[in-house]
């Protein structure tokens, strides 16, 4: 089992779905596409039926109580254990367009993201690493470029770079872009073969395992009928659509969540290396409901179990490193909330 999930892990096309799709100009209904549609359309990944494109998000995820077991990989690394009393995150996003024609699409993208550990009493905590996880939150800054080409009717051609800042840096430290700075790219060519049915094959430059490494992906987008529908990159993120109405869907699925934190222990052993990196992998299966509150404005909820497949500890300077520390956590169910803006119909409608 441990085999597959690091097998699942290693690719990671996170966002690429939801940048992917704020391309598409098309309306939500299948309905419309059978009363006709446009035979010169150029191709690009999405599908009729699909939600909307999304322009800014704010997301809140809370995972309640659950077990940390800390066990030291060297000898001088002691074992530990703790009870997380909760885990919150905040997510900011939004997305720009910058160029908007029928032969080339560019867009860009930036986003904030946090996340804090609560510990059970922890004045009493002397582990470091609970410690600094309890003092300082992990933080992500990111910017991003995505372009779509569209060849013909039926290729096209997505490319997108990304930049992060990643680590427990807080509002008066020194970033070093040496230290935080983390790249990625990706890249996929896809056959959009009716306006139901996309799929590509594709290729990303990420940070997986911790050293920057190459994994494929398959994109594919369908739309069975009015209500049912999958949206996939294969196998980082496939979820099964239900559409209720053009005001509200059910989402089914399941996501892989992977990130490299850059964290500060100054105390003994964790001293000695030049930077200490935090490597986390997760699994969720989730339920979300997304609902037109106004037109532009939508709420998103959220449900699910979280399987952490990996939250452990290495030296930042040896990639291929064993970690220093092994934390096994307890799996927890979670849920979130998230408001995000999508463009009005009257635009949608030019």
């Amino acid at each position: 089992m441990k085999r597959i999930l690091i097998l699942l892990g290693v690719f990671t096309f996170l966002n690429l779905t939801e940048q992917v799709y704020a391309q598409g100009l098309f309306t939500d209904s299948v309905r419309a596409a059978r009363a006709g549609t446009d035979p010169q359309e150029l191709a690009n990944p999405s599908v009729l039926g699909m939600g909307k494109s999304k322009g800014i998000i704010i997301r809140y995820e809370r995972l309640p109580r659950f077990g940390m077991h800390s066990q030291g990989q060297h000898s001088n690394v002691e074992d530990a254990r703790a009870d997380v009393l909760r885990s919150n995150r905040f997510e900011f996003k939004a997305y720009a367009p910058l160029v908007n024609n029928p032969h080339f699409k560019l867009v860009i993208g930036g986003g904030y993201f946090l996340e804090e550990f609560n510990y059970k009493e922890p004045e009493t905590q002397q582990y470091p690493l609970y410690q600094r996880l309890e003092d300082k939150n992990l933080r992500s800054l990111d910017g991003q470029i995505i372009m779509l080409r569209p060849i013909n009717q039926k290729n096209y051609l997505v490319f997108r770079v990304k930049g992060e800042l990643n680590g427990d840096y807080g509002k008066y430290s020194d970033i070093s872009l040496t230290r935080y700075l983390r790249t990625s790219m990706e890249a996929i060519y896809g056959w959009k073969k009716s306006p139901y049915l996309s799929y590509g094959i594709g290729v990303q430059l990420g940070y997986a395992f911790g050293r920057q490494t190459i994994y494929p992906a398959l994109l594919y987008n369908r739309t069975f009928n009015d209500k049912w529908g999958v949206e996939a990159i294969f196998p980082a993120n496939v979820t099964v659509r239900r559409n209720f109405s053009e005001k509200s869907l059910l989402y089914m699925g399941y996501k892989i969540d992977v990130a490299t934190y850059n964290i500060n222990i100054n105390t003994p052993p964790f001293d000695q290396y030049e930077t200490v990196e935090l490597r986390k992998s997760e699994i969720k299966g989730r339920v979300r409901w997304d609902r037109e509150i106004y037109d532009f404005l939508w709420f998103g909820l959220e449900t699910g179990y979280r399987y952490n497949h990996r939250f452990n500890v290495y030296d930042g300077r040896r990639r291929d490193a064993n970690p220093l520390i092994e934390n096994h956590i307890k799996d927890a169910v979670f849920f979130n909330v998230e408001l995000f803006l999508v463009p009005p119909r009257r635009f949608l409608k030019q």
